[in-house]
């Protein structure tokens, strides 16, 4: 197995050329009845507003109504060559570190964590921080928006994301959705055989024929009758909305693309007009983000003017 040059320390090769995602190292969780309580004010997110993984956790705060309860920064779009994250306040969108004023994310790692760097560990985004004990509570996406409805409930909101009785049909639908379509789109494009790409694009378009059935009928994902708006709903769309700008020529995911689904592009259309969801989605920085980054894919760092994707990401 060998790490991935220019991809990130976050990724990996096997020999047959297939993409390994590394799992997140820290996973501890708020709860009523741990260290990590449910607190106003006491939580911080950095995220990049060019990762789908990070964006997830944006939509989820916005949308559970606790823009006033977590606050966030925002890395530069720019990964360096190591796969690591800067703070730019220079760059449009991006942010100074607010707490604890450092110029890498690394080293907000290593405040958690001393030996982080020097063990070969590059900070992925997003990052939970617990601004109270000074160290990372989180830096699983998947984690940090359920924890996020902890959060909701602990500071008196009524919105969820995960309703009772929802939650094995939520996760199901995670699972099935992360491999062939999350994690699918980075397999495809950091392939290294022929072969490898071949799979993870038929394990992608596959599951993507299945979700526009699935939607035909339906608003949301998961839920009775047309659907209700979960987790589920968010960790498709961060994919789904980066896929026509970036991941088709990118990644190579071009048998279709999401405006060719009817029902798909109608969700990520539905998700769009949701208050407050346009707003986190920054399209320069996604776009900069992965044709200027993946300098091994695109040795010039060109940046398309294009494609013409209409209103919805105007």
């Amino acid at each position: 197995m060998a790490m991935q040059e220019q991809a990130g320390a976050w990724t990996k090769a096997f020999d047959d050329g297939a993409f390994v995602r590394k799992n997140s190292e820290f996973r501890d969780v708020i709860s009523d009845d741990g260290p990590f309580l449910p607190e106003s004010g006491r939580y911080h997110l950095y995220v990049s507003h060019a990762c789908p993984w990070a964006h997830r956790t944006v939509l989820a705060r916005n949308l559970l109504g606790l823009e006033h309860h977590v606050s966030v920064d925002v890395v530069d779009w720019r990964m360096n060559d190591d796969g690591s994250w800067s703070f730019n306040p220079e760059e449009p969108g991006a942010t100074v570190d607010s707490v604890n004023g450092e110029d890498h994310l690394e080293a907000v790692y290593r405040r958690a964590y001393a030996a982080w760097t020097a063990e070969g560990n590059i900070g992925t985004v997003p990052v939970l921080w617990d601004k109270k004990t000074g160290t990372i509570v989180n830096n699983e996406s998947r984690d940090i928006i359920r924890m996020f409805g902890t959060l909701a409930r602990g500071v008196g909101s009524a919105s969820t994301l995960c309703p009772e009785g929802l939650t094995a049909a939520i996760d199901a639908m995670i699972t099935a959705n992360y491999e062939t379509v999350n994690n699918g789109v980075y397999k495809s494009g950091f392939a290294r055989t022929q072969s490898a790409y071949e799979e993870a694009v038929s394990g992608l378009f596959n599951r993507l024929d299945e979700l526009d059935e699935h939607l035909a009928d339906r608003d949301w994902l998961v839920g009775e009758g047309r659907g209700t708006l979960t987790e589920a709903d968010l960790c498709l769309f961060t994919t789904l909305v980066r896929f026509d700008l970036v991941y088709v020529v990118h990644f190579k995911c071009n048998l279709q693309r999401i405006m060719d689904y009817p029902h798909l592009q109608a969700f990520v259309d539905r998700v769009l007009a949701l208050p407050g969801v346009r707003a986190t989605c920054d399209w320069t920085h996604i776009k900069n983000h992965y044709f200027w980054s993946h300098q091994h894919m695109n040795p010039f760092r060109i940046v398309p003017l294009g494609p013409r994707l209409g209103p919805h990401v105007s």
